[in-house]
């Protein structure tokens, strides 16, 4: 091989040996064997989170349940109804669900230890609004509710659910206590419906034939609680006004000495095998008058007949003076504390201030109450006629409630001081004395507390 022809083969050589290596090489391209990766498109390269989600995609609303305490009510099917109102608004209104607990036993034990914790109801009944209760921050605040309505309820059942002019409850239901009596007893007596304390005590001494009694108050010869409140209106007096307590009055001391004058007459009722809230003692003849509440009503009149049924409030101390009725009753409020306030707020609008039907049907379609609304209460067809109608001629003009500042404390006070004059001769002025005594402590501990 010459020299030229050694070269050529040499260069050959190493050409051959380069494009070996690069073959092997680590870097090079895929082989032409797999798919090429193709570019993005240019609009594509927005991150993923700006794109709108689709409708299947979009994430589901968390619904809002509203708990609904009740305290147990006795008249059959109530439990049913509320039931029925709490799905009715569940239906009507997408997202919201309420659910009712209903509280057997001490509903205010139970419920005090709730709205302690972070379980406890949205919305739920009391009988006042008191001090403890908004200054712990347990009520929302519910003026807003009544815009345009706030007339038509009645104005003492609004004043248990109002604090330094902040409503905090809807009153549900209203209910009077007052006094029955057999018209046909008084006729054949030649007695007529008692106005003051004097008429009282002759009219009870009259009916008092020894087989039937004048007058049931309770077996406690009526030291209880409630009627207290009625005697103490009917005297001219009241309890609290501001910061002072004021039932210590001398028309206040002569209401209870003719209340102790009726208990030594002996024409009361005493031993009754019911007490004062059941109209058994009445119904069965044992007596011609009885205090007891409106509650009492289709009891009273299947027993005795329409026509025989007579209604009259607490007589007056004296021609001076003004008959009283009592009335108490229930309200709902709304937890402060909630975490859908707004929710369970539109809720009890709905069901205490706007349906009508619900207000009617659960006033007077298993017990015997007045719906707190006017408009509301002169469309109940069962208050329009008879004694039920006389009751409600009765509320504007003598029905009155205790303030929301008279506490369980003083309550206990007053009704002790009571008791030992009815019960055990006490000296009325002693004890009315020593009583408001007592009591102004507890005013000013509490005021002082705010």
């Amino acid at each position: 091989m010459n020299r030229l022809a050694k070269y050529s083969f040499l260069l050959l050589s190493i050409i051959l040996v380069m494009a070996l290596l690069a073959a092997c090489g680590g870097d090079t391209a895929a082989p032409a064997t797999e798919a090429p990766v193709e570019a993005a498109p240019a609009e594509a390269e927005a991150p993923a989170e700006a794109e709108a989600p689709t409708e299947a995609e979009a994430p589901a609303e968390e619904e809002i349940v509203i708990q609904h305490w009740y305290h147990q009510y006795g008249e059959e099917g109530t439990y049913d109804a509320v039931l029925r109102y709490a799905e009715e608004y569940s239906a009507m209104t997408p997202g919201v669900r309420v659910e009712v607990n209903w509280v057997p036993g001490d509903y205010f034990a139970a419920l005090n230890s709730a709205l302690l914790s972070n379980e406890g109801p949205d919305v739920f009944e009391l009988q006042t609004v008191t001090l403890d209760r908004i200054d712990a921050g347990q009520l929302a605040p519910l003026d807003d509710l009544f815009e345009g309505v706030l007339d038509d309820f009645n104005a003492t059942a609004m004043q248990r659910v109002i604090i330094d002019d902040t409503i905090y409850g809807v009153p549900m239901i209203m209910d009077p206590q007052f006094v029955y009596y057999n018209k046909g007893m008084l006729a054949e007596a030649g007695i007529e419906a008692p106005t003051t304390m004097a008429e009282l005590q002759t009219a009870c001494s009259a009916l008092d034939n020894g087989r039937v009694k004048g007058l049931y108050l309770s077996n406690d010869m009526g030291a209880t609680s409630y009627l207290l409140y009625m005697t103490t209106w009917a005297a001219n007096s009241d309890f609290i006004d501001g910061d002072q307590i004021i039932f210590n009055t001398p028309d206040n001391v002569s209401m209870w000495e003719m209340k102790k004058a009726l208990v030594d007459s002996g024409c009361l009722l005493v031993g009754a095998t019911t007490e004062w809230w059941d109209p058994g003692a009445l119904n069965d003849g044992l007596t011609a008058m009885q205090w007891v509440g409106l509650w009492a009503m289709p009891g009273v009149i299947e027993a005795l007949g329409e026509e025989n049924v007579g209604v009259m409030p607490w007589p007056a101390l004296d021609e001076t003076a003004t008959p009283s009725v009592w009335i108490g009753g229930w309200n709902q409020s709304v937890n402060a504390n909630s975490a859908h306030v707004d929710a369970a707020k539109e809720y009890v609008k709905w069901l205490w201030i706007e349906n009508q039907d619900v207000q009617i049907d659960w006033n007077v379609g298993y017990g015997f109450h007045v719906p707190p609304r006017a408009s509301i209460a002169a469309q109940a067809e069962a208050l329009k006629t008879g004694p039920a109608a006389e009751v409600l001629q009765m509320l504007p003009l003598y029905g009155k409630t205790t303030p929301v500042t008279w506490t369980g404390a003083m309550d206990s006070i007053y009704q002790d001081a009571h008791s030992e004059v009815l019960l055990n001769n006490a000296d009325a002025a002693a004890q009315l004395s020593a009583a408001a005594d007592a009591a102004q402590q507890e005013l000013d501990t509490l005021l002082n507390n705010r």
